[in-house]
């Protein structure tokens, strides 16, 4: 007789293995882990091509089951042709789905209606940012709706998101699970280098070249006088972008844009010898980058809000303006005292609640929980059916 294999489906990322962002990065962490429990874990993995000629194909890679499903388009629609494809196959399949995002959210119903159990990590409050036009704003708030009414089961990945949440659905239907981080104790010095860069008399900046994450503010605030250290800012700029041609308008040369940087090892390592790492988001939840830091052993500068004082704590300095935020920086490159203390709570704050191993723990079991409730209502309902003589 078979042992019963449990089965998880991902939907919502652009697949493994991870080379885009916090959410393929917990996927892949999250599939590896399962697969080693056994379970059958399949992830499904996004296709750009000019023609489709194969919409669905699967391989393996290290044991997970990469679903691959092509689209014909790009931008914004291709995503939305890629969640809608992976809905409709998914309900062919059978195993937990877990959705990371709800952007995709109003295909979620036909998923739903097709027997599937559902978890959504409702990831931040998209539709508060202020990049978005209102159309695109209420797409999202729309979203977020379907997402919590279609789900089974929410996570939210911070308090203040799950408070959120609770103004959708029963706080009981939602589970708080953050994101996590690998503690990083050595990391070599030639990525630091090869950029100029002096190990331990840099500052550094890791996100999108947005609004909402104050890189302008930052930069601005670091450029109003010599400092005889260096600001990095890693992030893309577009050319014709008003914002981001700004943000190059205002800053000293003592700071430096070295673009997008998505070697992993490289990215670590600029992290790990920064004086501090300095995270401008205001919105949002857990914010993966800002838990890498606090992992990695930096002292950090925050914006001050909920999302930021509840995931550093103590390892931070926090600025509401660019007065505050350059205030920051001197004590940041003045106190060596203050530096070893916050990072020392950088990492007491990554080991007491952004360990991957309890993460990981945590969402099996809430798979084990919603599938094994899905089961018995199965049972009850098969129940009620006629007995076929």
């Amino acid at each position: 007789m078979n042992q019963f294999k449990p089965s998880l489906l991902i939907l919502g990322t652009r697949g493994v293995p991870a080379s885009h962002g916090g959410f393929e990065t917990f996927a892949e962490k999250l599939a590896l882990y399962l697969v080693e429990r056994g379970w059958h874990v399949g992830v499904y993995c996004q296709d750009e091509v000019e023609t489709v000629t194969q919409e669905v194909r699967s391989e393996t890679w290290r044991g997970i089951e990469c679903i691959h499903v092509q689209v014909g388009s790009s931008g914004p629609r291709a995503t939305l042709e890629f969640d809608w494809k992976c809905v409709r196959d998914a309900a062919k399949r059978t195993g937990v789905c877990l959705v990371l995002g709800y952007n995709g959210a109003i295909f979620l119903p036909y998923l739903r209606a097709k027997g599937r159990p559902i978890i959504t990590n409702m990831d931040g409050i998209e539709w508060k940012r202020a990049k978005w036009s209102l159309p695109v704003k209420t797409w999202f708030w729309i979203n977020e709706w379907i997402g919590a009414w279609s789900s089974h089961r929410l996570v939210a990945d911070h308090p203040a998101i799950a408070d959120h949440l609770a103004t959708r659905r029963s706080r009981k239907a939602a589970v708080m699970i953050p994101y996590g981080g690998v503690a990083v104790t050595e990391a070599p010095e030639d990525p630091v280098r090869h950029l100029g860069l002096v190990p331990g008399n840099y500052l550094i900046s890791i996100a999108r070249i947005e609004p909402d994450n104050n890189i302008l503010t930052l930069v601005e605030a670091f450029s109003r006088r010599r400092r005889n250290a260096r600001l990095v800012v890693l992030g893309t700029f577009v050319e014709g972008n008003a914002y981001h041609q700004a943000i190059l308008d205002a800053a000293s040369d003592e700071v430096l844009f070295p673009g997008a940087i998505y070697d992993a090892g490289a990215v670590q390592a600029l992290r790990f010898h920064a004086r501090a790492y300095v995270h401008g988001h205001t919105v949002g939840g857990t914010n993966p980058s800002l838990v890498e830091a606090l992992a990695a052993g930096n002292m950090v500068i925050a914006h001050d809000n909920r999302y930021n004082r509840w995931t550093a704590g103590d390892a931070a300095l926090y600025f509401t303006d660019a007065d505050a935020c350059e205030r920051c920086f001197d004590v940041a490159l003045q106190d060596d005292a203050l530096v070893a203390t916050c990072q020392a709570a950088a990492r007491d704050r990554a080991r007491s609640t952004f360990q991957w191993d309890d993460i990981l723990a945590t969402y099996e079991q809430e798979f084990l929980a919603l599938a094994a409730r899905r089961s018995v209502s199965a049972a009850t309902v098969d129940k009620t059916q006629p007995v076929a003589e």
